[in-house]
């Protein structure tokens, strides 16, 4: 009885640990991202970190339980776990908001190691600790079940993040129920430690099963080494693995958004495909799972060169099936590899020694090197290699390897040379058709020369990512035209043209400068203020684009998140303050909640006017901003912008609130439609879900 308990003791200890280790990821980091401009690249870091102090915890356990005795093992963890809990506080204060000229990276890192970081070490000591004591404790049992019982835990936490807590419980409530979490965690671990130290049960004969401990005779060493190519395997096939992790989870948040349900699914398969191959060999074959990771490889290969050929739904599907197969294949291998118990925490040290460099490769190194996100390239071209070596190696070992054609290698070798040439092909026309490529924290930025049929004009285009940030003409007389989403029949233009009948001087505010083609409305006497977080924009506003040089009114640049900015400063009575930071893929929702709208209104000269640009591929925004212009007082119409050839205006969508009546009646917004009532979606600081406005048709 007393067995059957502590068995129990350590399973639960291990679930709960494993479960709030993940659980804080994505709350931490949703609760900062607002601060960082909402960039896909918020989450990498955040990963970044998550694996970097993992590994210190591997480290932490192998010497813990390498150096010393069982009594001082279970000393020094209870310390460390009063101490995590004494000290605990996951929710950063407002001091840690970044300023204008911050390092994103380093506040980012800053903000987790003094909120998170003793909790999660902590954590991430105690699967590896626990495995190593249950060892101890039961001896001729092997706790590679409890790695798989860890794995499932992580993975509940994912899963149930955007689908349970996310949807239901505030930002506030969560951290109080994690909180409470890890209180009852401590007082386990510390229990775990103490029986450890103090009991050790006898064997119950051979309890040892083939499947959890190493699989092939061939692939092991003796029980007392493990050769220099064994460590580097785990480590290599790791590191695969948390590259390709963190290069999915970037590609498909650049192109779709940057929501926790798109940061959990990735990571979800990542450890299901761990909680699959450790569990049992029958989940594993290298012929098949090497196949079928070499065939997802050429369907992603082929949907990064021709995105629009599937729909929104499809694209994900590829992206999370090519991911779930090469991690199938990773970690199918590392199971093969793995040492007898008393070696585990080595080997789970090298494993989180390859996932912080997977992770120091995609968030620090790739861009550095990288003009584009071509980490994705580089993880596809190694796994498609890796994948084909375990198919044919695989091949090699069956009775009939004699009689497999030549054609079957050859094949192997025209796959892996064909994805790698698509690929460099497919980056080298995107970097030849650019002007100019800056890549930075907030995504990548390509000027490009183009030549408009419909205007039959040569225009220079600002892009990010796949959004199309500014149009301008090339052509002198053309230059000062306003385009795209600014068209003088969009919602902003008829609102900048009404206000020009009532006032003789405006002072407009713009959240977002792109360009900086709404200056062409400016007349002399006219004031523009821009706030844009990313600097590079600015510059190359100013640099290559002459909207801003040409127009006759004035403009300010305010470097840094407009809403951190607009709380800073006094009220700037705004007689038009713009909203344009929502057209692209990565939504800042902390710009349309109720907050950030009294914020807003604040800002709001008597009679101002709020236009906010709703335009979005994947989302449909009308539902918030409706919401916030109510919250504040405001009455609101929607304007819809259509094609226009000569001028090169591209479909758009306005929502134009004020409390003046004279200017929502004027002529020039007659057009301008009034919503019938619906449902509103009222986003708040502590509770906003962008899965809820994800566009039906896209399904």
């Amino acid at each position: 009885m007393k067995q059957r308990l502590t068995s129990v003791l350590f399973a639960v200890s291990v679930f709960v640990s494993a479960f709030l280790l993940f659980q804080v990821q994505p709350l931490i980091s949703k609760a900062i991202l607002p601060w960082f401009g909402g960039t896909p690249n918020v989450w990498t870091t955040c990963l970044l970190f998550f694996q970097t102090v993992l590994f210190g915890g591997y480290v932490y356990a192998h010497l813990l339980t390498d150096r010393l005795q069982p009594k001082w093992q279970a000393i020094v963890h209870v310390v460390l776990l009063a101490s995590a809990a004494a000290l605990i506080q996951i929710v950063p204060n407002d001091s840690w908001k970044p300023v204008g000229g911050d390092s994103p990276v380093i506040r980012i890192l800053g903000v987790l190691l003094v909120t998170v970081g003793l909790p999660y070490f902590v954590l991430s000591t105690t699967g590896p600790l626990l495995q190593a004591w249950f060892g101890r404790t039961f001896p001729g049992r092997s706790p590679y079940r409890l790695y798989a019982l860890s794995n499932f835990g992580s993975l509940l936490a994912l899963l149930s993040y955007p689908f349970v807590f996310e949807p239901v419980i505030g930002m506030g409530q969560q951290a109080a129920l994690w909180t409470s979490a890890f209180m009852v965690l401590a007082v386990l671990c510390g229990l775990c430690a103490i029986t450890s130290a103090t009991t050790q049960f006898p064997a119950e004969g051979n309890e040892e099963n083939p499947q959890e401990l190493p699989a092939r005779e061939s692939e092991s060493n003796s029980a007392n080494e493990v050769d220099s190519s064994r460590w580097w395997k785990w480590f290599g096939l790791s590191m695969i693995a948390s590259v390709m992790l963190l290069a999915t989870t970037n590609q498909v948040c650049q192109d779709v958004a940057v929501i926790p349900f798109l940061w959990v699914v990735p990571l979800s398969l990542y450890l299901l495909t761990f909680i699959l191959c450790f569990e049992s060999e029958n989940w594993y074959s290298r012929l098949w799972n090497g196949l079928g990771g070499a065939f997802c490889v050429a369907m992603v290969t082929y949907l990064m060169t021709f995105p629009a050929a599937l729909s929104f739904a499809s694209q994900i599907f590829v992206y999370f099936a090519g991911l779930f197969a090469v991690c199938m294949v990773c970690h199918g291998e590392l199971a093969r590899l793995k040492p007898e118990p008393k070696r585990l925490t080595a080997f789970y040290l090298t494993m989180a020694a390859g996932g912080a460099c997977g992770g120091l490769f995609v968030g620090v190194l790739a861009p550095m090197i990288f003009p584009l996100y071509l980490e994705m390239h580089f993880g596809l071209v190694i796994c498609c290699v890796l994948t084909m070596a375990v198919y044919f190696h695989e091949n090699s070992r069956r009775e009939e390897r004699d009689q497999m054609p030549v054609w079957g290698h050859l094949g192997g070798f025209v796959v892996i040379i064909g994805v790698a040439i698509i690929l460099q092909s497919q980056a080298s026309a995107v970097i030849r058709d650019a002007v100019e490529i800056e890549r930075n924290f907030y995504g990548v930025l390509r000027i490009e020369d183009a030549y408009d049929e419909d205007a039959s004009a040569e225009t220079l285009n600002l892009r990010h990512g796949r959004i199309l940030h500014g149009v301008q003409f090339k052509d002198p007389q053309k230059q000062m035209i306003p385009t795209t989403y600014y068209g003088e029949n969009s919602g902003v233009g008829r609102t900048l043209s009404a206000l020009h009948q009532h006032r003789d001087q405006l002072k407009v505010g713009v959240v977002g400068l792109g360009v900086g083609t709404l200056s062409t409305y400016g007349r002399a006497g006219d004031l523009f203020r821009y706030y844009e977080i990313n600097d590079a924009v600015v510059r190359i506003a100013q640099d290559k684009f002459s909207f801003l040089s040409q127009s006759p009114s004035d403009s300010e640049m305010i470097v840094g998140d407009a809403r951190l900015m607009l709380e800073q400063e006094p009220d700037q009575e705004y007689d038009l303050l713009v909203l344009d930071a929502f057209s692209g893929d990565s939504v800042p929702t902390h710009l349309l909640t109720k907050e950030a709208a009294a914020v807003y209104r604040r800002h709001l000269a008597p009679n101002g006017v709020l236009a906010i640009h709703i335009s979005n591929l994947h989302f449909d925004l009308k539902p918030v901003a409706a919401a916030i212009a109510e919250e504040v007082g405001l009455d609101f119409r929607i304007a819809r912008g259509g094609f226009q050839d000569e001028t090169a205006e591209v479909p758009n969508l306005w929502l134009i609130a004020s409390d003046d009546s004279e200017v929502l009646t004027d002529p020039n917004l007659m057009e301008l439609v009034k919503p019938s009532p619906e449902e509103r979606v009222l986003w708040t600081d502590d509770f906003s879900n962008l899965f809820t406005v994800l566009h039906k048709k896209l399904f």
